[in-house]
């Protein structure tokens, strides 16, 4: 009997061991893309903005309120908040996370293909700053930490406490990236117009 539930333990600690080998290789795979990319503002839209960045500073903005609606929302379906959850919660939850999701993929997008990863001294002489080189490798790594997050929701094997953890993680890692984005951006220079 002790041998089967050992078993069974090593058999779901798999789950979130393979979900984070997974989720590392995404984030690898998009730095190496973006560090080898030839940056280009071609195939990138503004959606009326001034600017691709001014356009990102608002969709990041976007997507840093989602995130912490996310936040209270899987407190309160999770009992934590110390009031019932209402029925429509749910799916609210989950429309919420894709259309953040959705947007992240947007912005990704657009910070990958225009700015790509800048390192150094870029070519227009700048020295790219500690804080922009943190925002790049915490913007990947956001990618690897959906994919974390996705096996923890459709995993009915995985231990208990690997979606709580995999959901802080995204959540953590999406706010820092908002941080120090649009963030960064709107305490220098104001609110893109």
């Amino acid at each position: 009997m002790a041998e089967t539930v050992d078993t069974a333990d090593r058999k779901s600690i798999a789950i979130p061991l393979g979900a984070f080998a997974a989720g590392a290789v995404v984030a690898l795979l998009l730095g190496v893309f973006s560090k080898v990319h030839d940056p280009t503002l071609d195939g990138t839209t503004t959606l009326g903005f001034n600017d691709v960045r001014d356009m990102k500073v608002v969709v990041s903005t976007v997507i840093g309120v989602l995130a912490v609606g996310q936040l209270v929302g899987a407190l309160w379906i999770y009992g934590k908040l110390g009031i019932k959850a209402p029925s429509w919660l749910g799916t609210a939850h989950r429309a919420s996370g894709a259309l953040a999701l959705l947007l992240a993929v947007f912005v990704g997008y657009h910070c990958i293909w225009a700015f790509g990863f800048q390192t150094g001294t870029t070519a227009h002489g700048y020295e790219v700053p500690a804080r922009a080189i943190v925002h790049e490798v915490l913007a990947c790594m956001v990618f690897g930490a959906v994919v974390v997050k996705v096996v923890a929701v459709r995993s009915r094997r995985a231990p208990g406490w690997f979606l709580p953890i995999a959901g802080g993680l995204l959540f953590s890692l999406l706010i820092v990236v908002v941080l120090t984005s649009a963030g960064w951006y709107i305490d220098e220079k104001g609110w893109p117009s």
